[in-house]
């Protein structure tokens, strides 16, 4: 056979083997952008006698809105999706022009496992991807989007990526739905297991079709310092204030009347929701934020919130935010489970990590007790700490507080601090001990964050 032949034979079967896969990258990618890598690796299946076409994954390199990107496919029509060593080499040879280029990559994924028959040697194929994406990690963002099932050791290769998107009827979990489901003697379906109603902390989006990754894609690299620029230009108003923050608080409307328009991105909402933390620009200025989200009452500290930050903290030093935190917090949660929890040592973790970032803070509810030490003190990393007029900062909250602090007091004795510490909880006592920079109107919040952002980046 000529050899023309021969390539575009190959060609033929290779497009119709993975024609579904292909037409997946197309939706997110820009048209006519996609260059293959590796395209004519083959592997034989000793277990199942055949050729892997393809070796059950494309990759090659592509745009998104003109950014850069790898791009890593995993097709779900070869044998499910099974992870084989071919395979696997085929990703790391994709990684390693990445890492080398220090450019984005894109992973689609749908895989129920390993191949039965490749033994000891797909874990060291693992092993690999997965060191290779720990080093992309410190050098460029990497997005993950669950097509199908994604079981086994790339469950965890997903959680390691930054951007996770899960789309209707995928799940994200090291055991399948069916061992989990048993082993816990409990009805529970897939997608509170490891889909789009998951708070297992890895899927970062819920999305319903996978035109809506493209968008979500472009907006978060429009935010990344290290892709569009720590600081550009505002094409909002700078001096824009918000009236009803002075008498109504809450998360949407914060983040409505600092972030410039159209700019802001939440990640992670559905895992420990009384926190919320997104990305965004503020007057044209990338900025991270932490905003507790807990109403009247404040958010109290319990393992799973202070996962959620000192991980997203994390996230922060490695792509160059500066953190804005917005303060509405009572302190470690006061019960059994948290008492016993690994609480204590994940909080020494989250503030090793908020020291190392630039960082200011406005207490917009409550600081109080630990709540200040932590997120308001200038300890930590803050170069500014704003407080809202109408915010409340104080040694304690309740009667149960002042026994925490203060230990074994006599009733009508904590009856009397309590009210001592009430009459001493507004900002202004705060502000007169020089612990707080400035009390500020609230429908001028926006103004204050700018300023302040322009004097330390």
């Amino acid at each position: 056979m000529d050899i023309f032949d021969l390539l575009n034979k190959r060609k033929v079967e290779l497009f119709k083997k993975s024609a579904d896969i292909r037409k997946n990258v197309s939706k997110i990618i820009d048209d006519d952008s996609f260059v293959e890598l590796n395209a004519f690796s083959f592997g034989k299946n000793e277990f199942y006698n055949e050729d892997e076409t393809g070796l059950g994954v494309v990759t090659g390199f592509a745009t998104i809105d003109g950014y850069p990107v790898y791009v890593v496919a995993q097709n779900g029509q070869v044998l499910n999706g099974g992870l084989s060593k071919a395979n696997l080499d085929k990703i790391c040879n994709c990684l390693k022009k990445a890492i080398e280029t220090q450019t984005a990559v894109l992973y689609l994924l749908d895989t129920k496992g390993v191949q039965v028959g490749e033994g000891v040697a797909v874990l060291e194929g693992i092993a690999k991807v997965l060191a290779l994406s720990n080093q992309l990690k410190e050098v460029a963002p990497q997005f993950a989007l669950a097509l199908g099932d994604v079981f086994g050791s790339f469950a965890l290769f997903a959680a390691n990526c930054d951007y996770v998107y899960c789309v209707n009827n995928s799940c994200i979990s090291y055991a399948s739905p069916a061992v989990a489901i048993a082993s816990a003697n409990m009805s529970i379906t897939k997608d509170v297991l490891g889909g789009k109603d998951s708070k297992n902390g890895v899927n970062t989006f819920a999305v319903k079709a996978i035109e809506e990754v493209k968008d979500s894609i472009v907006k978060i690299f429009n935010v990344l310092p290290n892709y569009s620029g720590l600081n550009c230009e505002c094409n909002d108003e700078l001096n824009r204030s918000q009236l009803k923050l002075n008498t109504t608080k809450n998360a949407k409307l914060l983040i409505d009347a600092i972030y410039d328009k159209n700019t802001f991105v939440e990640l992670n909402a559905k895992f420990a929701d009384d926190v919320i933390t997104g990305v965004g620009r503020i007057g044209g200025i990338s900025t991270a934020v932490v905003l507790f989200n807990g109403e009247e009452k404040g958010v109290e500290l319990d393992l799973n919130n202070v996962l959620k930050i000192k991980n997203f903290a994390n996230y922060c030093y490695d792509n160059g935010f500066p953190l804005l935190t917005l303060i509405n917090t009572v302190g470690i949660k006061q019960d059994a489970l948290t008492a016993t929890s690994p609480i204590l040592a994940e909080i020494s973790n989250m503030l090793y990590n908020l020291t190392a970032l630039t960082r200011l803070s406005v207490v917009y509810g409550k600081a109080i007790g630990f709540g200040y030490t932590a997120f308001a003190s200038r300890e930590f990393g803050n170069s500014y700490t704003f407080a809202f007029a109408d915010a409340k900062i104080s040694l304690f909250d309740k009667t149960l507080g002042a026994s925490t602090t203060f230990g074994t007091i006599d009733q009508d004795k904590l009856s009397e601090l309590e009210q001592k510490y009430e009459d001493m909880q507004d900002a202004f006592n705060s502000a007169k001990l020089g612990c707080i920079d400035n009390i500020i109107e609230p429908q001028f919040v926006r103004q204050h964050i700018i300023m302040a952002l322009q004097s330390i980046i």
